[in-house]
């Protein structure tokens, strides 16, 4: 790579860090916003509510690095040309393919890390982000938590406590488990949930286990100073986890007919997520394309450069939405498969020729139009030295002088 395009790699590559991290973190602004109920309503912490919002980012990046690389590529063109570098490149005969290889070069790197997110870093986000939200779904401690209301993690059990101390201490505790012939019910002053590895108890003081057939009175009640039961048992039981189409790795959506029986998914679903996930590789080269076909030529009008830039960003965005249409498309219909690929490869080429048709030097001046000059040039002369002429000529003596 010359130095000119190393100069222009590292301008792209620098705006396109700043820009993809930029959009990266508005989604996650958004999806944590849309996430704050963990923290209100379910009682988890701060750093459960950063790993669950984190960790649904992957599943938005190929959509987001290869608008982030067109809205780089456009600023570096635009730049240049407002620095009049792609002016004295064009005046010295330079192609336009001298400032268009760093920028693909670039999008080769977003290419294959795109890849990269899709079969490895997706799948395995995704498939974490489910069991977080299961485990704050099912676990008990985060209902209980939760002063002053009435939690049913099961169907037959109700927790309720008066108020949770700053030290994790529960003061009034009250449990009944209504599962069984027995209903079994626990009174307690103070507890606190104590954790040995994977298993949690909840260790009771100063309280009261009522016992006994429901209907029945009177009922066993037997007084504690300390009891400790353990929470395993009031947990929600969860089947083995169905793994969605966009959770599952590459060697298992290749096995379409399988994995489908076995999902309750169609199989419309395994094609359209496995031929997006390859389709959805050749934007960013499109996006570089039509960046280089509209903002790549040398302009000194400001007015017809913005035009230039407004329509960049509306054929690219146009394509990319047209390629999430074919996604769905491809759900219903299997047969749309080869549109999710002739969307972008059909945009490269007329981009491609595009780009050929401003590189082409603009034809001079026919065969007339300079014989016309020329006459007029050479009338023009002829004209200039009969005006001279006269002007040297003496001046007529006047009769009687």
């Amino acid at each position: 790579m010359s130095t000119f395009g190393a100069y222009v790699f590292r301008q792209a590559a620098a705006a396109l860090t700043l820009i993809l991290f930029s959009l990266i973190g508005v989604v996650w602004i958004a999806l944590a916003l849309k996430q704050l109920k963990l923290v209100t309503s379910k009682g988890q912490d701060v750093l459960t509510l950063i790993s669950i919002t984190t960790l649904a980012v992957p599943k938005l990046f190929a959509v987001i690095a290869p608008i982030a690389l067109l809205i780089a590529v456009i600023h570096v063109l635009n730049r240049l040309n407002s620095d009049s570098e792609l002016i004295v490149i064009t005046a010295s005969g330079g192609p336009i393919w001298t400032v268009a290889r760093p920028l693909l070069v670039l999008a080769v790197f977003v290419a294959c890390l795109t890849a990269f997110v899709n079969h490895v870093g997706m799948p395995w986000s995704l498939r974490l982000l489910k069991t977080k939200i299961t485990e704050v779904r099912t676990d008990l401690l985060t209902q209980i938590l939760l002063p002053g209301r009435f939690s049913t993690p099961e169907p037959g059990v109700v927790f309720h406590i008066r108020r949770r101390g700053l030290d994790g201490t529960l003061h009034g505790l009250l449990m009944h488990d209504m599962r069984k012939d027995n209903h079994i019910s626990y009174l307690a002053e103070r507890a606190r949930v104590v954790k040995s590895g994977e298993l949690a108890f909840l260790a009771m003081e100063n309280g009261h286990i009522i016992r006994g057939p429901a209907g029945v009175h009177p009922q066993r009640i037997v007084r504690f100073d300390n009891y400790a039961i353990d929470l395993e048992r009031f947990e929600r039981r969860q089947a083995a986890p169905v793994w969605k189409p966009q959770e599952r790795y590459l060697h298992e959506l290749l096995t379409v007919a399988k994995t489908a029986s076995k999902s309750g998914y169609k199989a419309g679903h395994f094609t359209a997520e496995l031929h997006e996930r390859f389709s959805n590789v050749l934007y960013p080269f499109l996006f570089v394309f039509v960046a280089i076909a509209f903002v790549g030529q040398a302009q000194s009008t400001r007015q017809n450069r913005n035009q230039l830039i407004a329509m960049a960003f509306v054929v690219a965005i146009a394509a990319r939405g047209g390629g999430l249409a074919l996604n769905n498309a491809t759900v219903i219909n299997p047969a749309m498969v080869p549109f999710m690929y002739g969307v972008p490869i059909v945009g490269i080429l007329l981009s491609l020729w595009l780009i050929n048709s401003n590189a082409k030097p603009r034809p001079g001046l026919s065969l007339s139009d300079r014989l016309a000059i020329a006459g007029g040039d050479i009338w023009e002369f002829a004209q200039r030295r009969l005006r001279s002429s006269r002007s040297t000529l003496p001046t007529s003596v006047q009769p009687g002088e």
